[in-house]
């Protein structure tokens, strides 16, 4: 039997085209089904969508981007794309596609429903999910020769505009790929790009994106035809004479050439913005303000975990990506020491490397915080490669030091107590959140405060009572342990950090 079959039979060893009974699993999740409710929504988002305004803000950002509309359909666009050199802003129609060996179907399914959430996110309508099953992509086309013919009368069959491989290709993969199913074929790292590019807002958050998009292109520039194969530079036929004649640069060499010098342009511009970044942290540094970053896959509720903690009124979306722009808020503890909640951007399997070397600047402030509160989906089929992937990120930005508070959010969308038990036993000592009931959030609050540095210095004053400005700034930075207001004063009893003791000397009580 075809390892693309179209039509399921419940005798086979595996499941070659995704979306056979998924839709039996679970009531929030679906795969590649073809309705427009809520149920068929990709299995990475889920099907709620209520947000507090109190908590949220008024979402402005979120209103702007479904704003724009697109209508399907109304197209005079050649069948085979590839012939083209521009095309129209469409909605794409498009089919996933994916490799997998014997013994790792469920992996490659899981990964195939992620990437119909990340097509869906950049605005595409997903068709179908087809799975090869072969130890190894095929080095020419991908998929093996026979199996694109078949995948061509798929895509002409249902109509599709685009194949979206789930991984990335090498340039020569696509370009052969492309030539036998004669539509575009992109991989998983443009569409993450293509995200990126959509929701990048910060002037930072932009530069970063184009410089992975372009490290992304460079290697992939093809003509149209022969469009970038084109000769100029050379004069001998315009007869300048001796010296001149010859082919010149292509047009292909041109275009490389000034891609070189955008992205040399885009790194001085990025390298720019870090004295901005650390004035602001040299400044939290200097209060002894600690510092608490909130990391996580994408669409694990980091920005609404951020707004029920701290009201912040951050971007909240059902989508991949909907944040990527480094946020922080400041918090403070049951017993008043403060301290800043930073909502990094989010991670996902596979994730590009240009986007982790071009956001190592915004994930500098994970590799600064005191503690990380890595965030889970507790919902999702396969939270055990979410902390494998988001610890991997943390390594590489050299934080695997720094204490962890591992947190499974959406606990509301679990079906039965038997799915936390397994979610306590991949993490015993993770805390059950649900940002959207406020469920579990007093108790991370509380896991926060026992985690954040404290003063640990004890120090007696006696501050006259000219001076509040002492008295304030101990509430502010430090702890209080005992205030006695006598004649000669205010006699303090506080914590506070071992920096802040020189000053307060003056103030010391000295004991008989």
């Amino acid at each position: 039997m075809s390892d693309i079959d179209t039509t399921p039979n419940e005798n086979d060893d595996v499941v070659a085209r995704v979306l056979a009974n998924a839709g039996a699993q679970s009531a929030h999740r679906t795969t590649f089904g073809s309705g427009t409710s809520v149920e068929t929504r990709a299995q990475a988002l889920q099907s709620d969508s209520n947000y507090d305004e109190h908590r949220d803000g008024e979402q402005l950002d979120r209103e702007d981007r479904q704003a724009l509309r697109r209508v399907a359909g109304l197209s005079t666009e050649l069948d085979d794309v590839t012939e083209v050199e521009y095309r129209q802003l469409r909605i794409e129609r498009v089919v996933l596609i994916g490799i997998y060996t014997q013994g790792n179907t469920v992996d490659a399914e899981n990964s195939l429903r992620e990437l119909y959430a990340l097509a869906e996110t950049a605005g595409a309508v997903v068709l179908d999910g087809l799975l090869q099953r072969r130890a190894n992509p095929d080095p020419s086309t991908y998929f093996g020769k026979g199996k694109a013919e078949e995948l061509r009368g798929i895509v002409a069959a249902s109509g599709a505009d685009t194949v979206i491989a789930d991984t990335e290709l090498a340039p020569s993969q696509r370009r052969a790929l492309e030539d036998i199913v004669k539509v575009k074929v992109i991989d998983r790292t443009a569409v993450i790009l293509d995200i990126f590019s959509q929701h990048a807002k910060s002037r930072e958050g932009k530069a970063q994106v184009e410089l992975a998009q372009l490290e992304y292109m460079l290697p992939r520039l093809r003509g149209w035809g022969e469009a970038l194969s084109r000769q100029g530079g050379g004069a001998g036929g315009s007869g300048d004479g001796m010296g001149s004649r010859g082919p010149g640069e292509t047009k292909i060499e041109l275009d490389r050439r000034r891609i070189h010098t955008r992205m040399s342009r885009l790194r001085k511009q990025i390298k720019g913005f870090a004295p901005a970044r650390e004035a602001k942290r040299a400044n939290r540094n200097r209060f002894e303000v600690p510092s608490v970053a909130i990391v996580g896959y994408t669409n694990a509720g980091k920005s609404s975990l951020l707004n029920h903690i701290t009201s912040a009124g951050v971007l909240v979306e059902n989508a991949l990506f909907a944040t990527l722009d480094a946020t922080v808020r400041k918090s403070v503890t049951a017993d008043g020491r403060p301290y800043t909640l930073t909502d990094t951007v989010g991670f996902v399997r596979n994730l590009p490397h240009q986007l982790v070397e071009a956001f190592r600047s915004t994930l500098e402030e994970v590799g600064e915080s005191d503690v990380i509160v890595h965030v889970v989906d507790a919902s999702h089929p396969d939270p055990g490669s979410q902390l494998a992937t988001v610890r991997d990120v943390i390594g590489e930005v050299e934080a695997r030091d720094i204490p962890e508070i591992v947190v499974f959010n959406k606990v509301d969308l679990l079906q039965d107590d038997d799915q936390r038990l397994l979610l306590r036993a991949l993490e015993p000592t993770a805390i059950f959140v649900s940002a959207r009931t406020g469920e579990g959030v007093a108790e991370l609050q509380a896991r926060i405060a026992e985690l954040v540095p404290s003063p640990d210095v004890q120090v007696e004053l006696l501050v006259p009572y000219d001076r509040g400005d002492i008295v304030a700034s101990l509430h502010d930075r430090g702890r209080i342990l005992t205030t006695d207001y006598v004649d000669g004063g205010t006699h303090v009893t506080a914590m506070v950090n071992a920096m802040d003791e020189g000053a307060l000397k003056q103030f010391a009580v000295v004991s008989a």
